[in-house]
């Protein structure tokens, strides 16, 4: 119940975000899971399916990535556009000379390509970011890439909060139980690829660091201090104030 009544007031409030800011409609790429499907759904009841673009963005991608993300859009009822940019990424590499050796430096050319599609799609609509809080607390995303959005309708919920949501939302079993994955090569796995479980995280962050084992303990403390640049507005420097003393 608690669910179907946070699910109404997030949809209140995407309804609130999108007319507020004079727009009529909502850009998301879909990666064909939990997270993005949750926000998809929770944007088309906010505002109506038919206002809702999804984008498929394969990049070098598991053929299942690009399958899930039109399975999304098809159960959402939402218009949907499969834009494969590895062409993209090749000139994007070439034209910088770049050192992509790095698989973690290519994983984030990626994620920002995608979202400079996602503006590019934008005109009178809001790009929707699709982070959790549990991704949030240790960084796990992309500056200016994934993390760059115009609204964050999931961002204060651990990952089992948002299953929760899915589930609510009627949302189908294979996207619920699907391998947590931002799809930036083949095989990749979230988990996998932090070093702790979003389980872990969540009780780290809520229960204190004793509630995990010290090694996940650790790597979880690593993660959120090294991206804490991540969460902070961009700094400058106070010119002004200086300036005033002195004229």
């Amino acid at each position: 119940m608690i669910y179907a009544e946070l699910a109404d007031q997030i949809t209140i409030w995407i309804r609130e975000c999108v007319y507020g800011a004079g727009m009529d409609g909502v850009v998301i790429g879909l990666s064909g899971g939990v997270d993005s499907g949750v926000t998809a759904a929770l944007c088309a009841r906010a505002i109506g399916p038919g206002n809702v673009l999804g984008l498929v963005m394969p990049c070098e991608s598991a053929a299942e990535d690009t399958r899930d993300g039109h399975r999304t859009a098809l159960h959402l009822g939402i218009a949907v556009r499969e834009i494969d940019i590895s062409p993209v990424l090749h000139a994007f590499v070439s034209a910088g000379g770049l050192d992509i050796s790095n698989v973690l430096n290519l994983a984030n050319i990626k994620a920002r390509l995608r979202m400079t599609m996602e503006y590019a799609h934008s005109g009178n609509r809001l790009v929707a970011g699709t982070g959790n809080l549990s991704e949030t607390k240790t960084g796990y995303w992309t500056k200016w890439g994934d993390g760059a959005a115009d609204f964050m309708p999931i961002a204060d919920l651990w990952k089992d909060e948002v299953g929760e949501l899915a589930s609510c939302l009627e949302l189908p079993g294979w996207m619920i139980a699907r391998v947590p994955s931002a799809g930036l090569w083949i095989n990749q796995s979230d988990e996998d690829e932090m070093g702790v479980t979003y389980r872990e995280i969540k009780k780290y962050f809520t229960q204190g660091p004793e509630s995990v084992s010290e090694s996940s303990a650790e790597r979880i403390a690593q993660l959120h201090t090294s991206s804490g640049h991540k969460r902070e507005p961009i700094p400058f420097y106070h010119a002004r104030g200086w300036l005033d003393e002195r004229q």
